[in-house]
């Protein structure tokens, strides 16, 4: 290789250098700005292949997907004074590069040390704001929205972020406090259960006298029917009798007479004292006449 080709092939390879050093690509996830002699010459460069100045050109890119700030728990008091543990976190994302750059330097951990600032802050001033009710359930929803909507009017104006959302992940009671308000919520359900056991109470005794009553009520009423009825049959008894009796007085005697006799002489054992000529043995003697 003589030197004609040496130099060829070095000054080839420079401008390759040179293109190369020209060349930058800004992916569709990256947000991206163009810096001459550091200070900013292109603000918000859109995603595809650009060129640039060698050695006096530089480019800065940042990531431009939704990102998410997860703040520590922290204590915040209600209008009523009560301590929460609140675990939250926020989704950002860049918005005004040029802005965000001044702020932060490109440095995404300064940025989301700031932003989790701005969370707690807000949240403390949103809760301050509310009781307990309606931070747990009642407005926590709305709580969450004008949230969202200050800090993200703030930090775009700060930061250049937008801060596409903020979410509370739990809501716990200190661990000092908890006992006590278990304590109390079992204290309030014991004397619910109380009051319903007592209802309960005072129900089965007015069922239970209804049903003694209406027992009462039956026995005396079945007791007075089978009086009806057994004075009934006692008298239709006495009218069949007496109705016999007139028929035959003589076979009604004789009835009689040997009804008691299968009576008297039942037991083998029995003894009976009687003149042999009572009328008792009348029909024994001579039939009856």
């Amino acid at each position: 290789m003589n030197l004609k080709s040496l130099l060829i092939a070095i000054g080839t390879l420079v401008v390759l250098v040179l293109i190369w050093n020209m060349l930058f690509t800004v992916h569709e996830t990256q947000r991206a700005i163009l810096l001459r002699f550091g200070a900013v010459q292109h603000a918000d460069l859109q995603p595809g292949l650009h060129w640039k100045l060698p050695i006096a050109d530089e480019v800065k890119k940042f990531n431009g997907k939704v990102l998410t700030v997860d703040a520590p728990p922290e204590r915040y008091f209600t209008s009523e004074q009560k301590p929460l543990m609140v675990d939250s976190f926020a989704k950002w994302r860049i918005g005004d590069v040029e802005r965000y750059y001044t702020s932060t330097s490109g440095d995404e951990s300064r940025a989301r040390d700031l932003l989790k600032e701005r969370v707690s802050e807000g949240l403390r001033n949103q809760i301050s704001r509310r009781d307990m009710h309606e931070v747990i359930s009642g407005e926590r929803d709305q709580l969450m929205l004008e949230l969202t909507t200050s800090l993200n009017e703030v930090m775009a104006r700060e930061m250049g972020v937008r801060v596409i959302d903020v979410r509370v992940k739990r809501i716990d009671l200190p661990a000092e406090v908890e006992d006590a308000v278990y304590q109390r919520m079992n204290s309030a359900r014991e004397i619910e259960a109380k009051q319903y056991r007592a209802s309960g109470d005072e129900k089965a005794i007015g069922i239970r006298a209804d049903a003694d009553r209406q027992v009462t009520v039956i026995k005396a009423e079945a007791y007075r029917e089978a009086e009806e009825i057994r004075g009934t049959g006692d008298a239709e008894s006495a009218q069949i009798y007496a109705t016999a009796f007139n028929k035959d007085p003589e076979f009604y005697a004789f009835y009689r007479r040997v009804t008691a006799y299968s009576k008297v002489f039942s037991g083998k054992e029995d003894q009976l004292v009687l003149d042999p000529d009572s009328d008792f043995f009348r029909y024994l003697k001579t039939g009856g006449r």
